[in-house]
């Protein structure tokens, strides 16, 4: 007798998961719209040296947007023509320079005005914030009547010196927020532990404060880069003088090299942008310090 055996129907195999659509929101593409808008038109003068740094003599002059030709030797002839090398050497130094000395200062400045309660703390923070709003060019008469008393003209030191002298306020008011923030019991704990203070403040603050230190550090090092009132005042030897003075040269009397000037525009603007990438996520976490405790 013949037994049916019963078919089992074949498994069935489960339904990967589904994809949910995208769906765009007028107010979502509007928004994105303008977003590209705005980055098209704070790239575009980049956009324009770059294309000019690349532009042949006899094309300076023409509308058409993109050069018929690219002239890469225009980076080339730049480098070799000019003193562009020891002027990028020389703001290297400085902005190094000047970022180090600022650090130095700023640190236990900031640490001490954060930690203890000293009197007159409110009005060595408001002195502080007081300096800041000095621009150099009212005191370019009297710093360089005191470095030409001092024979010091043409230094890298006196770069570095003004430099940081200008910056240390901005490092010690943001610093002060960042380590105002930090619970002052870790610091404790661990000198229960049997470190010291200063142990203490490089072992457990200084880790946990360095967001606010490198933004103290990409902040002090961009404006020494860029600074270009007291390197043109205070050095008068092209190969003693900064980049963004010796991109000024470029420009002449009767006559622009534009094709020049834009390629040492480049060479200037590359280093800050490289660095700037690096460490832009602890920049705009080391700029909210302090706002919540």
């Amino acid at each position: 007798m013949a037994t049916a055996t019963a078919t089992r129907p074949a498994p069935r195999k489960e339904d990967g998961p589904k994809k949910a659509k995208r769906t765009f929101r007028p107010r979502t593409l509007v928004i994105t719209a303008c977003a590209w808008l705005l980055a098209a038109i704070f790239l575009a003068p980049y956009l324009e040296m770059i294309v000019t740094a690349l532009r042949p003599k006899d094309e300076l002059r023409d509308r058409t947007y993109l050069p018929k030709d690219l002239e890469w030797a225009n980076f080339i002839d730049v480098w070799k023509e000019s003193e562009l090398g020891q002027n990028l050497q020389v703001t290297l130094l400085v902005a190094g320079g000047a970022t180090l000395l600022v650090l130095l200062v700023s640190l236990p400045a900031a640490y001490y005005t954060a930690r203890m309660r000293f009197r007159g703390r409110k009005l060595f923070l408001l002195l502080v914030l007081v300096t800041q709003m000095f621009q150099p060019t009212a005191l370019l008469v009297g710093l360089y009547r005191e470095f030409h008393q001092l024979d010091m003209l043409n230094s890298v030191w006196t770069l570095i010196l003004t430099n940081a002298a200008f910056n240390l306020a901005f490092a010690v008011w943001i610093l002060t927020a960042y380590i105002s923030s930090i619970p002052p019991e870790l610091e404790e704990a661990a000198m229960v532990d049997g470190t010291s203070r200063f142990g203490a403040m490089i072992k457990v603050t200084l880790p946990l404060a360095l967001p606010g230190v490198v933004t103290a550090v990409i902040f002090t090092f961009i404006t020494s880069w860029n600074e270009f009132v007291m390197g043109l005042t205070l050095t008068t030897q092209p190969d003693k003088q900064p980049l963004t003075v010796g991109i000024n040269n470029f420009i002449g009397n009767y006559t622009v090299q534009w094709n020049y000037l834009f390629a040492a525009s480049v060479v200037a603007i590359v280093p800050v942008i490289v660095l700037f990438a690096f460490i832009e996520r602890h920049v705009v976490s080391g700029l909210t310090a302090g706002s919540v405790k």
